[in-house]
């Protein structure tokens, strides 16, 4: 990603990842902050080619199906809102790696 976009470019895959991950697996206690910052490496790395491609790869549907909540939703901020802009696409994204977005789930600032 070069040129002066790449910055917003990551910044996009930052905010979709954590959307779509947010919704995945149930929590497991005492989870720490480095496997949490390690999960969202993990998960921004696999699910770049969202930006260029639209879908995701079966890499980051992976990475959707085994990210933890409580390392995802605290990093959804009203900011990473407004970078993701459409939810919806979000909650789709999810969908095609064949995961259920429940109604009235609370992750950060977002609310289904």
């Amino acid at each position: 990603m070069g040129g002066g976009g790449g910055v917003t470019n990551i910044m996009v895959v930052v905010a979709v990842v954590l959307a779509v991950s947010s919704w995945l697996v149930p929590t497991r206690a005492g989870l720490s902050a480095a496997e949490c910052h390690e999960e969202r490496r993990l998960a921004v790395n696999a699910c770049k080619s969202v930006l260029h491609v639209g879908v995701p790869s079966p890499q980051c549907c992976q990475r959707v199906r085994v990210s933890h909540a409580e390392c995802i939703c605290p990093d959804v901020t009203p900011e990473v809102v407004a970078i993701i802009g459409d939810i919806n696409r979000a909650i789709r994204l999810v969908e095609r790696c064949g995961r259920r977005v429940p109604h009235h789930f609370k992750c950060g600032s977002i609310t289904t």
